[in-house]
């Protein structure tokens, strides 16, 4: 039976905190299912701009907020220790009061690694650490005591108290895109988040299928997620046509999508001029998409 498809927000933290977590809060009044920031110390697109720490601001708007899903798309595991990753994931649980969505990534804008002094290794072991430290982030989060012997990381009777609210820990959404974090999703994740063409989901879509079937867990466990990037932003992988340029606009790109096999969107946060055309995507689309698929 097909998922009722999920809509999110994903709001770079350039924009002053009273206005954030207004418009946070207006997301919610909305009815969009989740609300996320980022994990950077500067904003790739716009490195001049100010910016907050995405951990610590996702347990302040977990507080301006009640019902709607919260997370960071994606943690970068270059940033901090997958035990501290565990305790700050915990902590926003109980903040949220279980409303926590646990994203984590590789980490990838060598800038601002640069610019801060971080170490950014090449990709094989970019790929080495985050497995470890997705399976260092599961462990903890299901156990009271933790003990791992990794390459990368080490645990010695770690003891993790108290557990996070949701059980048996929170939701994971890994961000992924080639063949061996694909590997790590199909082993690891809620959710798999990835960006770009219809063509490239299409193509990972099938490869995560098939990664599933290998090693024997259900296709279907995992919910397939698109991070829609607007044609503003400076990356690759942004998309052609901004969907907050109309309903319609809006529409296109979830059928687009969709067709692909993708369950949930989550997409820039709008300029305060499109914010005419969220509430209507809000109010008239968004409804009528749900419906479908609960109806399918």
């Amino acid at each position: 039976m097909p998922r009722t498809l999920q809509f999110g927000i994903c709001r770079n933290q350039t924009l002053p905190w009273p206005e954030l977590a207004r418009q946070w809060r207006l997301y919610e009044e909305l009815g969009f299912d989740s609300a996320w920031d980022c994990d950077h110390f500067q904003r790739p697109s716009e490195p001049d701009a100010p910016y907050y720490e995405g951990w610590t601001l996702l347990a302040a708007l977990a507080t301006q907020t009640t019902t709607i899903r919260v997370g960071v798309l994606v943690t970068s595991n270059t940033f901090r220790h997958p035990a501290l990753l565990a305790k700050q994931a915990m902590t926003v649980d109980h903040v949220s009061e279980g409303r926590l969505e646990l994203g984590i990534g590789t980490g990838w804008y060598a800038g601002e690694h640069d610019r801060f002094g971080l170490a950014f290794p090449p990709a094989p072991e970019l790929v080495g650490r985050f497995r470890e430290a997705v399976e260092v982030v599961d462990h903890l989060l299901r156990n009271e005591v933790t003990s791992y012997a990794g390459d990368y990381y080490r645990l010695d009777e770690a003891l993790f108290r108290p557990g996070p609210i949701q059980r048996p820990r929170p939701p994971l959404t890994l961000g992924a895109h080639g063949p061996r974090m694909l590997r790590i999703v199909a082993e690891y994740a809620d959710r798999w988040n990835s960006f770009g063409t219809v063509a490239e989901i299409r193509d990972r879509n099938a490869r995560l299928d098939e990664q599933c079937v290998a090693i024997g867990r259900d296709p279907q466990a995992i919910l397939r997620s698109f991070f829609g990037m607007a044609p503003r932003a400076t990356m690759s992988g942004r998309l052609e046509r901004d969907p907050w340029d109309s309903v319609d606009a809006f529409a296109e790109m979830v059928g687009q999508y969709r067709a692909v096999g993708i369950e949930e969107f989550i997409v820039d946060g709008p300029e305060p001029r499109q914010f005419a055309v969220m509430e209507r995507v809000a109010a008239d689309l968004l409804p009528r998409l749900r419906a479908e698929t609960t109806a399918a």
